[in-house]
């Protein structure tokens, strides 16, 4: 028989309030405030308490406090990733973000969601799927992006977008929900 934990880690309905899980989430949060009280010179101090909380950490990580997760360890980010001001990233399931991604101030990536059935909703199981952005995405300030959800690489998230679906690379979008408003070409790039 599958532990919650497994059950979580694999999409599939599992107890939030498992008391593993809940001990995992406990750990992060002590991590968590540590980093979120931390000096804005303590740069070192954040490098190592993220070091110790995401699964991965590329090279050039940047991040500016305050920022927030379920459990880190499903976290994985690759090099030149910049967290700007008040992100959450709720990982029940894998978030991965490949390189030279920036991420504006109070962006919000998630994992988690409930059933749609009452029913089920109403017995507190929960489950997540997996979120994937690939490498030089810029997702702008206050854009939510929701569970299963891949994003292109070059695409750019405008500011306030709630994005619900997959995204091609090399796109704009924006909207709630967001919607494809530009394609990105060459000369578009380099403007």
């Amino acid at each position: 028989m599958k532990t919650e934990k497994e059950k979580m880690l694999a999409g599939e309905l599992y107890l939030a309030s498992d008391e593993e899980l809940s001990q995992e989430r406990l750990n992060a949060r002590i991590l968590l405030k540590k980093l979120n009280d931390s000096a804005p010179d303590e740069t070192q101090l954040r490098q190592q308490v993220m070091g110790q909380l995401l699964r991965a950490i590329g090279k050039d990580f940047g991040i500016e406090p305050p920022f927030y997760c379920d459990y880190g360890y499903n976290i994985k980010v690759g090099d030149q990733v910049f967290f700007n001001f008040n992100c959450t990233l709720l990982d029940v399931c894998t978030i991965t973000i490949g390189n030279r991604c920036l991420f504006g101030p109070n962006v919000q990536v998630y994992t988690a969601t409930h059933p749609i059935e009452a029913s089920a909703r109403g017995s507190l199981l929960e489950f997540g799927r997996p979120i994937h952005i690939e490498d030089d995405v810029w997702v702008g300030g206050g854009a939510i992006i929701c569970p299963g959800v891949r994003i292109g690489s070059r695409s750019i998230i405008a500011a306030g977008s709630v994005v619900t679906k997959d995204v091609p690379a090399d796109v704009l979008v924006g909207g709630n929900p967001a919607r494809i408003i530009k394609n990105l070409d060459q000369a578009t790039r380099q403007a």
